[in-house]
């Protein structure tokens, strides 16, 4: 089983490790406009295939894709001096215009995983320019929140002793600053978050509550100011979503895919728990929110659908 992953970066060649790590696939693939940093990665990783799972592990270019049961994408520009966020996404749409097609024309029945940020928008774009090749969107996903999410259990875990795979609660919406924390659904063990504190004697205040939503809601923020970038949590992200896919374990994921409304939003990508299998996105799981969480997601969604109008009229101008 063949996995592509276009884009050598520090996220790409995460992936990838934990890919080889997890022993998830059979054969991957690393394609980079840099062609001499896609062989040094490969060759890096492949040295660890002796302490892993078997694994080829190669560089190639578009042609080597062919037969790829999954591609993961990471391939984007970086943010220039004084550049605007609108222009970092004109830059990152004009490589993706690019890079989607080739993709497609040597791997046609891949599955395509995005990360490249703002990972709502890069996704809503793959899917809009796969559908040109015939590609539905349920077979576009963008790791979305799955990171968050994580984080948000992991915090959850740490506060109350208890193993994070037994915590449930989901960050909907965008992966950004808009993001929603769904406190209301957060259960532990099955038992909702007021029981179990009850239960339990654990205190939770609101003061707790705020610091764990902090941390979430700025991950990122604290991790790039200490070392200049994130790769080690979306790169185990990727691997349980190409994991999912590869095996149809039929898992419950906060990605990001194309949907037709959020409340009062249309055509809009934002993350919300789906069933993921084989064939992609198989069904999106309805929330109950409270009154604020339904109104934060719907700002949230707004806030993106406004990103996309942007872009949209930037294009239109261009032409």
């Amino acid at each position: 089983m063949k996995i592509g992953i276009v884009g050598s970066g520090l996220v790409g060649s995460t992936a990838a490790y934990a890919l080889v790590m997890q022993g998830i696939g059979r054969r991957i693939v690393l394609v980079d406009l840099n062609e001499a940093r896609a062989r040094a990665e490969a060759d890096d990783i492949l040295h660890a295939v002796p302490f892993a799972h078997p694994m080829q592990v190669s560089a190639g270019s578009y042609g080597d894709l062919a037969g790829s049961r999954v591609v993961i994408i990471t391939a984007g520009v970086s943010q220039r001096p004084g550049e605007t966020r609108l222009q970092l996404l004109e830059r990152n749409a004009a490589v993706f215009r690019q890079v989607v097609p080739q993709i497609l024309n040597n791997a046609p029945e891949a599955l395509l995983v995005v990360a490249t940020n703002p990972v709502d928008v890069m996704t809503h774009l793959t899917a809009h320019y796969a559908a040109e090749f015939g590609v539905p969107s349920t077979r576009v996903i963008g790791s979305g929140t799955t990171l968050d999410t994580a984080r948000f259990r992991t915090l959850l875990g740490a506060h109350f002793g208890v193993d994070p795979h037994h915590v449930h609660g989901y960050v909907v919406g965008e992966h950004g600053d808009s993001e929603v924390l769904t406190w209301s659904l957060v259960a532990v063990g099955g038992t909702s978050l007021e029981d179990f504190c009850r239960l339990t004697d654990i205190c939770f205040d609101e003061e707790t509550r705020q610091t764990i939503d902090e941390r979430v809601r700025k991950a990122a923020y604290n991790i790039i100011a200490g070392k200049g970038a994130t790769y080690y949590g979306v790169g185990g992200a990727l691997a349980r979503i190409v994991d999912v896919v590869m095996h149809d374990q039929r898992a419950i994921l906060t990605v990001c895919t194309p949907l037709p409304a959020i409340a009062d939003v249309k055509d809009i990508t934002v993350s919300l728990p789906h069933l993921v299998g084989g064939d992609g996105v198989l069904a999106t799981l309805p929330l109950a929110l409270n009154e604020d969480e339904a109104a934060a997601l719907n700002a949230s969604a707004q806030l993106i659908r406004d990103v996309i109008d942007a872009l949209e009229t930037s294009d239109t101008a261009d032409k």
